[in-house]
């Protein structure tokens, strides 16, 4: 009798030996996914670091046999902003359907936020920096490369955001090669204080936003002031005179992300601003306003020693991530309203 219990139990054994190898394989296999997806998304998260767009223009002339002449260090920041979103550790992720990318929300925001930048940039290229006047032609490879980085910047299928914008930077291309060849002056970059005024106004509004969004990350009653300091003003709908304004919870580290990548990029443009409008800033003693401008946006950029974008309270022992960077944009805002007012009336 136990002769036969024990050869039972023995038989079992080898039954349940013959299953744990597909069960640890399963196990095997799923820790390594979760391993190498954990170090994709680590590695593809990391935010690409400054750089000196001087160089990287000449160094795009260089290698075209070109010569960079007024404009061309602005529009060549265009054309590399864009081809970083591409090139980076991971390329664009905003898209991605696939893990790791699905489940990382961070770069995304960051990506959004240069997206904005660039975005702004072209039209104000195609608008007003390379038009002599309103009435004049627009260039016709402007025209082309600015909806394009208008694009949905989350769609897959094609086209994809990818794809569309890898046509803009050719057509990016077509306009720095017809803006350094002497020979064409069809092309054309008109560095006047009008003109970076109105490109300035667009950074003054969204610089004011993410500001505001970053700060109702601890929520706050704010007054309404949408029609003030105009009495014949109306609106649409009528309004509250206090509302409630808070970022959702969940949503906080997107915005914070959002602002370092709009940050990050105009940073790089304002570089392209101080060559290409060297004079007119001299001229309106406005060279060092604008230095000051991209030293508190590179204030944004410092390392982020938590591992969590955290959100405590005004003055609680928590800090808040995302007050200190609205601080650092509200500040660069208040400059930029300054060098504008000077622009227009200095």
């Amino acid at each position: 009798m136990w002769n036969g219990l024990r050869e039972r139990g023995s038989f079992k054994e080898s039954e349940n030996g013959k299953k744990r190898p597909w069960k640890t394989w399963t196990a095997v296999l799923l820790g390594t996914l979760v391993v190498v997806w954990t170090a994709l998304g680590i590695y593809w998260s990391q935010e690409p670091g400054l750089h000196d767009v001087v160089i990287r223009a000449e160094q795009g002339a260089q290698a075209s046999g070109r010569q960079a002449v007024v404009g061309y260090t602005t529009a060549y920041t265009l054309r590399d902003l864009t081809n970083t979103l591409l090139t980076k550790p991971g390329g664009y992720l905003s898209n991605d359907v696939t893990p790791p990318s699905i489940i990382l929300d961070n770069m995304p925001s960051w990506e959004f936020g240069v997206v904005i930048q660039l975005r702004d940039l072209s039209r104000a290229l195609r608008k007003d920096m390379s038009r002599s006047q309103s009435q004049s032609t627009e260039d016709p490879s402007l025209a082309k490369a600015e909806p394009l980085l208008h694009f949905d910047h989350n769609s897959w299928m094609l086209p994809s955001t990818e794809g569309e914008y890898r046509t803009a930077i050719r057509h990016i291309d077509d306009y720095l090669e017809r803006l350094a060849d002497p020979a064409q002056g069809q092309a054309q970059f008109y560095a006047r204080s009008d003109n970076l005024s109105s490109w300035l106004r667009d950074v003054e509004t969204r610089l004011g936003s993410l500001s505001q969004r970053l700060s109702a990350s601890v929520g706050q009653h704010r007054y309404n002031t949408d029609l003030s300091g105009d009495s014949g003003a109306e609106q649409s709908t009528p309004a509250a005179n206090q509302q409630q304004v808070k970022t959702p919870r969940f949503q906080v580290d997107n915005v914070f992300f959002e602002a370092r990548g709009s940050s990050w990029a105009l940073i790089h443009i304002l570089k392209a601003v101080e060559v290409d409008f060297a004079s007119v800033l001299e001229d309106k003693n406005a060279l060092v306003s604008l230095q000051q401008i991209i030293r508190e946006l590179e204030a944004t950029q410092s390392g982020i020693w938590s591992p969590f974008i955290l959100n405590g309270g005004g003055f609680s022992m928590l800090p808040n991530h995302s007050l200190v960077m609205a601080n650092y944009i509200s500040r660069a805002n208040a400059a930029i309203i300054d060098l504008r007012e000077l622009l227009e009336n200095g």
